[in-house]
């Protein structure tokens, strides 16, 4: 009995996958339908943050996709649909931020760690290593380390 136990919750557990993101009310024209497919799954689910629309089961989420699916329905174009949006939400809710003034540090971020760290380990390697700056011992100090050495060793 035992042995079923895997393969039913698995099977469950595969059931579910398909549940995420559908929705009640699509649009009855295939084509605008796949429109919108496309259309959402450029914007971000502002809940879950790293997800699409489509991909995400949260009210607001299954809210921005009726509204997607009103704009393509009253005949708005893509972009003027992704202008409604970050108006509304800000840059935020696209997947793609457009590269501006307030998402430069977005963009440019992880080139300039990225180069600052290649600098940072150059510099680094390259390095001279510190001379070896050691004197001979005096006949003083050359006396008491044999007296030391002898002490240790007798």
């Amino acid at each position: 009995m035992k042995f079923l136990l895997i393969p039913i919750l698995f099977m469950t557990l595969v059931l579910n996958a398909g549940a995420i993101g559908v929705d009640k009310d699509r649009l009855q024209d295939p084509e605008q339908e796949a429109r919108a497919q496309h259309l959402m799954k450029q914007l971000r689910c502002l809940v879950c943050q790293n997800q699409s629309i489509v991909e995400s089961d949260a009210e607001l989420a299954q809210d921005l996709r009726a509204i997607v699916r009103e704009q393509i329905s009253a005949g708005k174009t893509d972009a003027e649909i992704f202008k409604f949006m970050t108006v509304r939400y800000g840059d935020w809710v696209l997947l793609k931020p457009p590269f501006n003034s307030a998402t430069a540090i977005l963009w440019l971020g992880p080139i300039a760690l990225l180069l600052i760290g290649g600098f940072l380990i150059f510099r680094t390697i390259r390095q001279k290593p510190e001379q070896d700056v050691t004197r001979p011992l005096t006949a003083a100090e050359e006396n008491h380390l044999k007296k030391i050495m002898k002490d240790n060793n007798g």
